[in-house]
């Protein structure tokens, strides 16, 4: 099948590519949103990603960089491509442009579906406090991940100290097993299993309320705000809180006695174990 690639990073890239060239399938394009809605600005480090994609790209592969989402049906069905095959992109693709090629679209989700639809699964499964998330391989439809699943594995492990790079190691050692399955299903025209509309949720952005600490919440509410924030910033960003007159970023917060600020929340203490202080500008 010839394949357009549609990823964040050069690492989603190289993933993708590697596995369906071992498939059999040959890639023929690469797709990536430089912002988080179409139209919108360019997101900030944009730059740098685009550059970091650019620089591993094979030999002769097109990097598609839309503005407008307007313009994807016409960029894609210009590849004559068999199948479009996803693993981060924030845009939801239109019908028109799932149906710009000959068998449609299939996307990498990193939760087990119909749990966590949406952008942002696992910062929401930090929030929520869970254990473990999964990966699951679909059909891409008009509504955000609710396609028929190809494939779908449970077992990635939440820590309390989530390390980015660690996790996204396991998922991708996941989407490495996967994808070939899935990817075999497609070829075969599997509509895969049926999602379960009565159990599906939606992880979308986070409100800006949640930047916000109030201590009035549960302790273990509070210690998740803080995991899901730290994780969606790789660590250098938190939560501001009012602490004894202070504003504080709060990066770290653990729910056993130890060393640090002990603050009162509304069923019993949290710790601070790192923070760092807010500017006058609330930034």
């Amino acid at each position: 099948m010839r394949m357009i690639l549609i990823s964040y990073s050069a690492q989603g890239f190289a993933l993708l590519h590697s596995v369906c060239e071992q498939a059999g399938h040959t890639p023929v394009a690469y797709l990536h949103a430089r912002s988080l809605r179409p139209g919108e600005p360019t997101r900030r480090g944009a730059g740098d990603v685009v550059g970091e994609i650019v620089d591993a790209l094979p030999p002769g592969m097109d990097l598609l960089i839309p503005g407008r989402k307007n313009m994807l049906p016409h960029i894609v069905a210009g590849y004559r491509a068999d199948l479009l095959v996803c693993y981060g992109f924030p845009w939801k693709l239109p019908p028109t442009v799932l149906r710009s090629t000959n068998l449609g679209a299939i996307n990498v989700n990193t939760s087990m579906l119909p749990k966590y639809r949406g952008p942002i699964p696992v910062n929401w499964a930090i929030r929520n406090g869970d254990k473990e998330i999964g990966i699951s391989i679909h059909w891409m439809e008009s509504e955000f991940d609710s396609g028929g699943i190809l494939a779908q594995e449970a077992g990635i492990a939440l820590d309390d100290d989530v390390a980015p790079q660690l996790l996204w190691e396991e998922v991708d050692r996941y989407i490495e097993r996967l994808l070939p399955r899935a990817l075999s299903l497609t070829v075969a025209g599997s509509p895969g299993t049926p999602q379960q509309e009565s159990s599906a949720s939606y992880a979308g952005w986070m409100e800006p309320e949640f930047s916000q600490i109030d201590w009035s919440a549960a302790r273990e509410v509070i210690h998740n705000q803080v995991r899901a924030i730290r994780f969606g910033s790789s660590g250098k960003s938190g939560p501001v809180a009012l602490v004894a007159d202070r504003r504080l970023r709060v990066l770290r917060t653990s729910l056993q006695p130890t060393d640090g600020i002990k603050v009162l929340c509304g069923d019993g203490p949290v710790w601070i174990t790192e923070s760092v202080p807010v500017a006058d500008s609330g930034s």
